[in-house]
């Protein structure tokens, strides 16, 4: 009985630390060569009652290219924000950003996160 305790115990603990750490509006690329270039698709997802319009997606630096697969989102409908990532002229952490811009009134801005560890 006190082994299945412990057993459940550990299990839980697990799960609530794996759980922490996924996070949808962060991508943690790793490791990644030098002058390579890597890609992630965030999903954007309305969840409001009204039309999600996507008015423009930027990002931090120019190593780091964004765009929607679409800029008009009914109620429960999901947009892909594909990211590109270019390690040249970089070296050790790195972290960018993407910000989606939108005309919903309580979070106009989204911001997603793109890390990395450039080696060579």
């Amino acid at each position: 009985m006190r082994k299945a305790l412990f057993l459940a115990l550990f299990l839980f603990l697990s799960w609530a630390a794996y759980a922490q750490t996924i996070d949808p509006y962060t991508w943690d690329f790793g490791r990644v060569k030098e002058n390579k270039v890597v890609e992630h698709k965030f999903i954007l997802k309305n969840e409001s009652a009204r039309v999600l319009n996507i008015k423009e997606v930027n990002s931090s630096c120019g190593c780091t290219v964004s765009q929607a697969d679409k800029k008009k989102l009914l109620p429960g409908e999901s947009a892909v924000i594909k990211v590109r990532f270019n390690s040249r002229k970089y070296s050790g952490p790195v972290q960018q950003y993407v910000y989606v811009h939108t005309d919903a009134i309580d979070n106009p801005v989204v911001r997603f996160i793109i890390k990395a560890e450039v080696v060579k």
